[in-house]
């Protein structure tokens, strides 16, 4: 019959003595952390008190436009996105993009092109990393955030439509973090637009995981919409502007044409910068 041998494993080594010094810097570290953690607590109760007590802004109709920042100038999503915030801003929409490189420089880049008809302006809400570049040149405004969740926040309180656009990690990020303020109410009326197919994937994945398995309702799916290019992106936006102007009462400042030869206005020619209300 065979015999089994037991291995017995050596006893741990005897933690160190807690000297009376280091017992005090551990305890002292503890209790910073924790102070550290109630005042950031605070913080966050002030700015939700603030963001409730806020006016609600009815003089400009904003669209925010996430996406990637990896996109080259010469790709065809670079001119795609140029074409859609050019047109925004023709229609009198204020842009908001990250204030980066890539699809935000081609959104940023489109509004300043599109602004010749309604003074809009081009915000950037900026963040400093080590793998992007300083804010695009085509910003009116810039806001630096030291934070994602900042950055996010202010993202979702100056907009009134979000478009979402190719992108990776952050821009699905972004998308996901608007379309759960939606799904719980707490934010409304401002339409979430995953715009070309490869956001059909995204919505095919949490149709067949996310809602199939019970983990969401199947109505949380229709929260945001899913279209193919930027025809019909631009024809969501057109609504959710009429239904804004039409709610707050608010009347953009009238295209004001330059006259042609002979007097009349020439409609193949630009027209001038209309009056701001700004």
């Amino acid at each position: 019959m065979a015999r089994s041998t037991r291995f017995l494993l050596p006893e741990p080594a005897a933690a160190p003595r807690e000297t009376r010094g280091q017992r005090w810097r551990r305890k002292a570290r503890t209790k910073l952390g924790r102070q550290v953690d109630r005042t950031i607590l605070s913080l966050y109760r002030v700015i939700s008190w603030l963001e409730r007590r806020a006016p609600a802004e009815r003089r400009y109709f904003r669209v925010a436009i996430f996406g990637s920042s990896r996109i080259q100038p010469q790709d065809e999503s670079y001119a795609r996105v140029k074409e859609l915030a050019r047109r925004l801003s023709y229609m009198g929409c204020d842009i908001v993009t990250g204030g980066g490189p890539g699809l935000m420089s081609a959104a940023n880049e489109g509004a300043r092109d599109g602004a010749y008809r309604y003074r809009t302006r081009s915000f950037g809400l900026t963040i400093l990393l080590p793998i992007e570049e300083q804010p695009n040149p085509f910003l009116d405004e810039v806001a630096h955030h030291p934070t994602f969740f900042s950055r996010l926040h202010q993202f979702i309180r100056l907009s009134h439509v979000y478009l979402v656009m190719d992108g990776g990690i952050g821009t699905t990020l972004e998308a996901m973090m608007v379309w759960q303020l939606l799904q719980v109410r707490l934010v409304k009326d401002r339409p979430l637009i995953f715009v070309g197919p490869m956001w059909r994937g995204l919505r095919a994945w949490v149709e067949s995981e996310v809602v199939g398995h019970g983990l969401a309702s199947p109505g949380d799916l229709d929260v945001a919409y899913w279209v193919d290019d930027i025809e019909q992106a631009l024809a969501l936006v057109e609504t959710a502007r009429n239904d804004f102007l039409r709610r707050h009462e608010v009347q953009l400042p009238p295209p004001v044409l330059e006259e042609g030869p002979g007097g009349g206005t020439d409609q193949g020619q630009r027209p001038k910068q209309a009056p701001a209300p700004r």
